[in-house]
């Protein structure tokens, strides 16, 4: 389905039809949408997230299953699912309303204290890692692999190098990549986010307040949840989120792995579209920097 066709109107129309004890509230879009689903407000209290692809339906359910498990459990507010709404109005999939959380999304500027925020994100993450993950999701298609190993993406990385030769050092970048590869994995499967980046965390006051789009949640290996140390944190925030979060060296090395990749193929993608989009990739994401920047810091710092 073509994204654009996800409209505030539409979303009034699917809530008319199947809510319509909520049919007289006023549907706005949101700062930062997303990418695996479209989001918007629901009044003051709520919101509408509706799947843009028929690949990222498996979440609708896995949220509303896992969320309310979750929730509880966690030092931050999550989302909480509402409601679970049906195919209509041409739109082929099912959706969901949630409560509405306050917060902007922590882009470096709505930051007040960086080594702050890196600690209190650390203390979600370590709780998150702690919850008993029997009978969880295992990693796979349903969380794009995030909580399996980064190898799952080693040809297209690859291929991200070659294309980027003329730009970056391709054997210290292979070098990186050749660490990720040999980085095992050998603990126990624990919950893992798995799309850890600032657009899905919500600042209040400067301060971390909620945690948002569980989507690629799964039960596996925590080292993709690691992966903002490169994308939002640097300097003295990334020394102090590693010690804050009990995992190990290994961890990290493929947690930079996962960074390595998804900044790769988005500058790719940027640098095929050209220098406009170049200049802004990765930061949809939330990232401190653009897609460009962090893949010379991750080849080429700490």
């Amino acid at each position: 389905m073509d994204r654009s066709r996800i409209t505030p109107e539409l979303v009034r129309c699917l809530v008319r039809d199947q809510f319509p004890r909520w049919a007289e509230l006023p549907v706005t879009p949101v700062e930062l949408s997303g990418w695996d689903n479209a989001t918007f407000r629901l009044g003051d209290t709520m919101s509408v997230r509706l799947p843009t692809a028929e690949g990222y339906v498996p979440q609708v359910d896995k949220e509303h299953r896992w969320l309310p498990y979750l929730a509880p459990r966690l030092p931050l507010p999550v989302p909480v699912p509402l409601a679970r709404g049906e195919p209509g109005r041409g739109y082929p999939w099912p959706w969901s309303v949630y409560r509405w959380l306050d917060g902007r999304p922590a882009l470096p500027g709505a930051i007040a204290d960086l080594d702050r925020f890196a600690r209190d994100l650390a203390g979600f993450l370590g709780a998150l890692h702690e919850v008993d993950a029997t009978d969880g999701p295992p990693a796979g298609e349903h969380s794009a692999h995030r909580g399996g190993h980064p190898s799952t993406y080693d040809a297209e990385t690859r291929a991200a190098v070659d294309e980027l030769d003329d730009e970056i050092d391709t054997d210290a970048a292979l070098a990186v990549w050749e660490a990720v590869l040999a980085a095992e994995w050998r603990g126990p499967p624990v919950w893992v986010h798995g799309d850890m980046t600032p657009s899905n965390l919500l600042a209040v006051d400067g301060r971390l307040a909620a945690v948002i789009d569980f989507g690629a949640c799964a039960v596996g290996d925590p080292a993709c949840d690691t992966a903002i140390a490169w994308t939002l944190f640097t300097g003295s925030s990334r020394d102090v989120f590693w010690r804050a979060l009990p995992v190990d060296d290994a961890t990290l090395a493929r947690g930079r792995g996962w960074a390595l990749w998804k900044a790769l193929i988005t500058h790719a993608e940027a640098r095929r579209r050209g220098p406009e989009a170049v200049a802004t990739a990765g930061l949809k994401f939330g990232w401190r920097a653009n897609a460009r920047a962090i893949v010379e810091d991750l080849i080429g710092g700490q």
